[in-house]
């Protein structure tokens, strides 16, 4: 069994990665505060097939599988971009002008207690997920109250008044639940790319930033942190790819408990690597000029998305109870 990528997964995420540095600098996501969505930029990351990716060639897509679209999906965590880019992805074949980035897409749960959904009010449509199946709704038929002051400022959200509308069935139980599955992956993905890009982050200030004529990154103290991070990254990376291999070929392993390993990893590395980034950082690291505060908010937004760590948790400890 080979665990390396591939020459073709290696071009596609250098791809990614080097698409993301062009066009979403840190300025510009910067730029995109209380905004989330821009839509020329959306229809750019269209056109990178980041919302085409699996669907099949002769339906417009790439053909390519879960596994290329969580190295993607890293990469979009990585440099930060915003927007519902998971509900869109997965909404592309089921609603038109999601693959063409034509048409936001957002989503929820019909049973989400507080009626809060990110980018309500912004999106085109919301794809709704219950144990009867998945729903279409129109976002021009939602009432919205806008969230003021959101957790992270680049994914505004929206308090729904009244019952959310049925919508159009665009899907059964089924294929709820594989949604619920695929999107949880790939938010794995991008918490991922979150806690890589931490510390990233911390590593470079740790070799510029000099006190007591030394940088702080010879201190054993933050050598320890740091390490901590580096190895919280790659316990997280080996889940993330794992679940999109089994993914691919359920023959491989349990699906759900790839993907509950996955989610559960990728958010504590996320949002751990991220404290330790600002803790790196020092005094200067709750300052809003530093990006430490970017990564550590976007992991608390993206951490409940597609169920929460506990509910996860919960499942893949009945799964290795029932197994074991």
């Amino acid at each position: 069994m080979d665990f390396e990528l591939s020459s073709d997964q290696q071009a596609l995420a250098e791809g990614m990665r080097a698409f993301c540095d062009g066009r979403f600098a840190m300025a510009t996501v910067r730029s995109l505060e209380d905004v989330g969505i821009e839509r020329g930029l959306w229809r750019e990351l269209a056109e990178m097939g980041v919302f085409s990716l699996r669907l099949p060639e002769g339906a417009g897509g790439v053909g390519l599988g879960w596994a290329d679209a969580a190295l993607a999906f890293e990469e979009l965590g990585r440099a930060l971009v915003p927007g519902p880019l998971v509900w869109t992805h997965l909404a592309a074949g089921l609603v038109p002008g999601a693959a063409e980035g034509t048409v936001v897409v957002t989503g929820t749960w019909r049973d989400e207690p507080t009626g809060v959904i990110p980018f309500a009010g912004i999106a085109d449509a919301v794809v709704v997920l219950d144990d009867g199946g998945v729903w279409l709704v129109d976002g021009a038929d939602l009432v919205v109250d806008p969230v003021a002051l959101p957790l992270d400022p680049w994914t505004p959200c929206g308090v729904v008044q009244g019952q959310l509308p049925q919508g159009r069935q665009i899907g059964d139980a089924h294929a709820a639940a594989a949604l619920r599955r695929g999107g949880a992956a790939l938010v794995a993905a991008q918490l991922l790319g979150l806690a890589e890009a931490s510390t990233d982050l911390s590593v470079a200030f740790a070799r510029e930033r000099v006190q007591f004529d030394r940088p702080i990154g010879t201190f054993q103290a933050l050598k320890h942190l740091m390490a901590d991070m580096l190895v919280r990254t790659e316990v997280a990376r080996s889940a993330v790819y794992a679940a999109g291999v089994t993914l691919d070929d359920p023959e491989v392993g349990d699906a759900d408990r790839a993907v509950a390993a996955a989610k559960v990893t990728a958010t504590e590395a996320a949002l751990g690597n991220a404290k330790t980034c600002i803790q790196v950082h020092g005094g200067m690291g709750y300052t809003w000029e530093v990006d430490a505060h970017l990564f550590f908010k976007r992991a608390y937004a993206l951490a409940p998305e597609f169920g929460s760590v506990d509910d996860w948790s919960e499942l893949l400890a009945d799964l290795l109870d029932a197994a074991g």
